[in-house]
């Protein structure tokens, strides 16, 4: 069954590039006593998520954070090098914190796994957006499988 608003975000342990390699980041610890903008994509660098929906965070983290978020976080099933090169390559310098589920254990306990074998892709996660309120969903925008039509920043905004 997939999160949903009011249940608390799975404890897990992500990791982020840091400048002497990958630095783990427990969940518990990264939602505690903030409002944390979340979005979540299929994979670094595919289309949709390198020309819409990072972009769109990026854009508009000014306005996510004059509406009360601390801090805006993608999160990927793919490696943490893979997510570091991505972070680079899209110029998210700070704004947006990239972290990577590498082996889909935040996925899967979100109930948002996505079987992109038959595209070569692997098991992933599906595209979402979120606000995650000391630890508590609070507001969840799930899209069908890869789609693009509820997750973008715009959207979360509108629901701030």
């Amino acid at each position: 069954m997939a999160i949903s608003t009011g249940k608390t975000m799975p404890s897990v342990t992500l990791f982020e590039m840091g400048e002497e390699g990958p630095e783990p980041v427990n969940t518990d610890e990264l939602f505690a006593g903030k409002k944390v903008a979340v979005f979540g994509v299929p994979g670094a660098f595919t289309p949709t998520c390198s020309a819409k929906h990072l972009p769109g965070f990026i854009q508009n983290a000014d306005a996510l954070k004059a509406k009360g978020v601390d801090e805006i976080v993608c999160v990927s099933v793919n490696d943490v090098f893979v997510m570091g090169a991505w972070a680079k390559d899209q110029n998210s310098g700070g704004t947006v914190r990239l972290l990577a589920d590498g082996s889909g254990e935040l996925a899967s306990k979100m109930g948002i796994e996505l079987d992109l074998k038959d595209k070569g892709l692997g098991v992933r996660g599906c595209r979402f957006s979120m606000i995650v309120d000391d630890g508590t969903v609070s507001v969840l925008n799930l899209e069908d499988g890869g789609g693009f039509e509820v997750s973008s920043a715009e959207q979360l905004l509108e629901a701030l």
